[in-house]
């Protein structure tokens, strides 16, 4: 049975979508069948693992709306290597329609669990807002990976966030926990990036992952060429940071 793990942030320019991607393609060079979830209706992460978002023929909104099986919404991306079940901007419709029905906030979940013994991880890349695509998410998933940017306001939003996590809990899905926080865009030079660091880990005690990602030229070229940095740069600085994320991801959700 496959991990679920949602990719989440409230606040939006946190490194939320490079996570997903780079997540993703370096579970995969450890070895692990993977299927990364794009339900972000800007699309960022398909088009970040090289697939043209307006183009596709299912998606995750046909997927949500029960007008196409989750078998036909998932494609491969040969640029990254991975299965992927791709969005865009029709993804709006599906929240639209979510918010009208009973019950709806499981149809992720439902479909999942038709193909959950396919891979061993399966990452969503979520919105930066709460919405019903993010509680679709949150219902599906074991876990909560938490980008958060190294800079000036990096907790807010967190607050937030880490309510609804408790009110999913509380009503879709009592298993849901925080993997853990992963620390974006740092710079060692820079005092705030230190002060940020040494904040998280006091409020976030056990929940911050060791491995941080840097700021880095590779990983912001990367989606431009449609691919994560694993592919486009695997001996840079920001695709190394992300399969030490892998590894660390791998030995927080082992099921013993």
């Amino acid at each position: 049975m496959a991990v679920i793990l949602s990719v989440a942030n409230q606040k939006g320019g946190v490194g939320k979508t490079t996570t997903a991607v780079n997540l993703s393609a370096a579970l995969k060079t450890v070895k692990k069948r993977v299927l990364l979830i794009d339900i972000d209706p800007q699309g960022n992460t398909t088009m970040g693992c090289g697939i043209d978002k307006n183009n596709l023929k299912n998606s995750t909104c046909e997927l949500l709306l029960g007008e196409c099986s989750i078998e036909k919404a998932i494609t491969h991306s040969d640029a990254v290597e991975i299965d992927v079940i791709p969005a865009n901007i029709n993804l709006i419709a599906a929240e639209v329609s979510l918010l009208k029905g009973e019950h709806l906030e499981y149809q992720l979940k439902n479909a999942l669990a038709k193909i959950d013994k396919q891979y061993d991880y399966i990452i969503i890349d979520c919105p930066p807002s709460l919405n019903m695509l993010t509680i679709n998410a949150f219902t599906a998933s074991k876990g909560i990976v938490i980008p958060v940017q190294c800079e000036y306001y990096a907790l807010e939003g967190l607050s937030a966030l880490i309510q609804t996590i408790e009110k999913i809990k509380a009503t879709t899905n009592p298993d849901l926990e925080i993997t853990g926080l992963i620390r974006t865009m740092y710079d060692a030079r820079n005092n705030l990036s230190n002060e940020v660091s040494v904040q998280l880990q006091q409020y976030f005690s056990g929940k911050v992952f060791k491995t941080i990602i840097p700021r880095n030229v590779k990983l912001a070229e990367a989606p431009s060429f449609g691919q994560s940095a694993i592919n486009y740069a695997r001996s840079s600085k920001g695709a190394i940071s992300y399969i030490s994320l892998a590894s660390e991801v791998v030995r927080k959700t082992t099921i013993n």
